[in-house]
């Protein structure tokens, strides 16, 4: 009898030890979350937030820091509609590369030309790759007054031109996945929208 019990507390560790393995073996499904809107309007806050709690829940995931992509991948290009564009498409496809192989990546990059993300959300359809368009649609009032980098104050001084959504097109999102307000919710609530967002598309 201990012997046949033994056999089966065996056999149980035996199912457990596979269940973990199997588990562990399963591919993640990657995703692209694309957070649009203007200079100051919280995407990359709320892009750093998500990623915490995904992190935390054992998920791969990369913020593509549009200042880092500028520095980093986009050296040389400046701010015309062709420029943003060709920045756009760029970032777009390293994204979807991570999303294909099993990331999560965070996209808090202004992109405002409609034509330019719906080039990115096609690329991603084309590849089978899940892509999430989210607007963080926090007004140009309160984003000049948040002024993170200074840009609209130098704006109205006369030190820069073609700042997004106040000398230059910004072309909100006309059926966005999500839209945030995020001057009406902390960061922590936004980032919880994103998160619910992504639990019920099963990419969380």
């Amino acid at each position: 009898m201990a012997e046949l019990q033994q056999i089966r507390v065996t056999l149980q560790g035996t199912e457990d030890v596979r269940d973990i393995a199997e588990a562990q073996e399963k591919p993640m499904t990657g995703a692209t979350v694309w957070l649009t809107g203007l200079p100051s309007a919280g995407k990359t806050t709320i892009a750093y937030a998500l990623a915490e709690r995904l992190r935390g829940e054992g998920r791969r995931v990369e913020v593509l820091d549009g200042d880092e992509i500028r520095e980093f991948l986009s050296a040389g290009l400046g701010f015309t509609r062709a420029d943003r564009h060709t920045n756009v498409q760029r970032i777009g496809f390293v994204a979807e590369l991570l999303a294909s192989n099993g990331v999560t990546a965070l996209v808090p990059v202004i992109a405002p030309y409609a034509d330019s993300r719906e080039a990115v959300r096609k690329r991603h359809q084309t590849e089978g790759s899940a892509y999430l368009e989210v607007h963080v649609a926090t007004p140009v009032e309160v984003c000049s007054e948040r002024d993170v980098k200074g840009l609209y104050a130098k704006q109205a001084a006369g030190e820069i031109s073609g700042l997004t959504g106040v000398d230059d097109p910004y072309e909100q999102p006309e059926s966005p996945d999500l839209r945030i307000e995020s001057h009406t919710q902390t960061v922590q609530e936004s980032a919880a929208a994103l998160h619910e967002l992504l639990v019920e598309r099963g990419l969380a």
